[in-house]
């Protein structure tokens, strides 16, 4: 069921890339159709255009579509500047404390050993 979800959604997605490739497949599907019914030039006797004055009517109104979306997405975009009214300089001041390294060590015996590492429950075994 994810599967087929993800597929169709991608699918979805991808539809306004294939708009062109849509509707050319469309028109190539009911060209006859289209030519005999549809076309302003049916009437002539020597008919070379066979629907494509229709295809490229569809094509100049989605090419329409998408600049009046782009004119739409310029209109809605706005810029803003930002100018910072105080200007300050910042300076790095470095402080460096020097200090001898204090190494011990002990002349009497350990007093106890560590032989294992604690080591938290893993995960997998809770469930």
């Amino acid at each position: 069921m994810k599967k087929f979800l993800v597929i169709s959604l991608s699918f979805i997605l991808m539809l306004p890339l294939m708009e062109r490739a849509i509707l050319f497949t469309l028109f190539k599907i009911n060209q006859n159709e289209i030519s005999k019914t549809i076309c302003v030039q049916r009437q002539l006797i020597n008919n070379t255009c066979n629907g494509r004055c229709e295809l490229q009517k569809s094509l100049k109104k989605l090419n329409d579509n998408e600049k009046d979306f782009d004119n739409r997405l310029k209109e809605n975009t706005h810029i803003i500047y930002v100018k910072s009214l105080l200007e300050t300089n910042y300076s790095l001041n470095v402080f460096i404390f020097v200090t001898k390294k204090k190494f011990y060590s002990t002349v009497q015996k350990p007093i106890s050993i560590v032989l294992y590492h604690f080591r938290p429950p893993s995960a997998t075994l809770l469930l």
